[in-house]
């Protein structure tokens, strides 16, 4: 990582919601130019970290989140599927590993997990650890004694993520409380292990509402390692199919407010982008978006084809972990 000036960019947790939308009503030219500062400042900007994600629990989860398909809530396409086994996940670790991811991540649709359910995925950590990956999860809230758990067994990284502001966030979800949310983080933050934390972007919320996202991930003790920063992704069935698709510009600044308020953090550019131009896409990695989401699908939504994302960083001069170079015969 190159050097950076401590005095240019110390990091805060102090961040006031009239600094956050001033930054957001900078034009956007300045803005840019003020976030790749502060991202080559603590960055190198031409590299990008490569995860993969598979759903290891898929379906008939009892939260009501207005935006997923995997509730139980909702009459949608997705087919409620067993925990996969050992085999499995071993299958797919050892592929994300040769496709060049360095972080594998396992989602599981739960509200939260049993003791039954953290014997069974603490098994599949080890078989990803074997695989030469980081390991990272995401299965809904934590006790304190679970946090520890996972972190005994070897985990490196827990996603959970706020979605959205504390004031928008109860026209999204129901069956769990921001401050459940606040709690998981606080348990996995204590027992030692990496944080990855972000929201979603396009769901109705406002400036504010993202404004609000934003300081509230910026303003913890410390800020998430991880902040992944999904565009909605409409899919038939949920309460949030068919609303104004968000202008990318809009998108766009968001990542850029998010790498100056969290300049040590990896932004990840997540859900989302099968939807996105690769115009779009680059002016993110410009922002300041430096980790993505590898493969095919991304828990049940698509995500942009492997080859396409080799020709996209391939042509952008962004080296991605250890991703091959692009064949000439593949696709565009």
């Amino acid at each position: 990582m190159p050097e950076h000036s401590v005095a240019a960019d110390t990091l805060r947790h102090d961040w006031q919601r009239e600094e956050v939308l001033a930054l957001y009503a900078l034009p956007f030219n300045d803005l840019l130019y003020r976030a790749h500062g502060v991202f080559r400042n603590w960055h190198d900007p031409n590299k990008v970290q490569i995860s993969t994600l598979l759903s290891i629990k898929t379906g008939a989860c009892s939260e009501d989140c207005a935006y997923c398909p995997q509730s139980g809530h909702y009459d949608t396409d997705i087919e409620p599927e067993r925990l996969l086994s050992l085999e499995e996940v071993e299958q797919s670790a050892t592929a994300a590993k040769a496709s060049g991811a360095s972080r594998f991540c396992m989602g599981a649709a739960w509200r939260n997990p049993t003791d039954k359910h953290l014997d069974e995925v603490i098994e599949m950590l080890g078989v990803v650890r074997n695989a030469g990956l980081e390991t990272c999860m995401t299965l809904g809230m934590l006790s304190r004694e679970q946090a520890q758990r996972l972190k005994a067994a070897g985990l490196d990284y827990y996603n959970h993520n706020l979605d959205t502001s504390p004031e928008f966030y109860g026209s999204i979800i129901t069956t769990r409380t921001y401050q459940e949310r606040l709690d998981t983080l606080e348990h996995v933050r204590e027992a030692g292990i990496h944080v990855c934390c972000g929201g979603i972007i396009g769901m109705g919320e406002s400036r504010e509402d993202r404004t609000g996202l934003l300081l509230q991930l910026a303003c913890m003790p410390s800020h998430p390692e991880s902040v992944p920063i999904n565009m909605l992704v409409q899919i038939k069935g949920t309460p949030l199919y068919g609303i104004e698709d968000l202008d990318p510009f809009e998108f766009v600044r968001t990542i850029a407010v998010a790498r100056i308020l969290m300049p040590q953090a990896y932004v990840r550019l997540s859900a989302g982008r099968e939807g996105m131009n690769e115009q779009t896409q680059a002016l993110c990695f410009f922002a300041g978006a430096n980790s993505v989401f590898y493969g095919d699908t991304l828990l049940t939504a698509k995500n942009p084809a492997p080859h396409k994302d080799q020709r996209l960083f391939h042509r952008l001069g962004i080296e991605a972990d250890q991703l091959p170079a692009p064949e000439a015969s593949e696709p565009a």
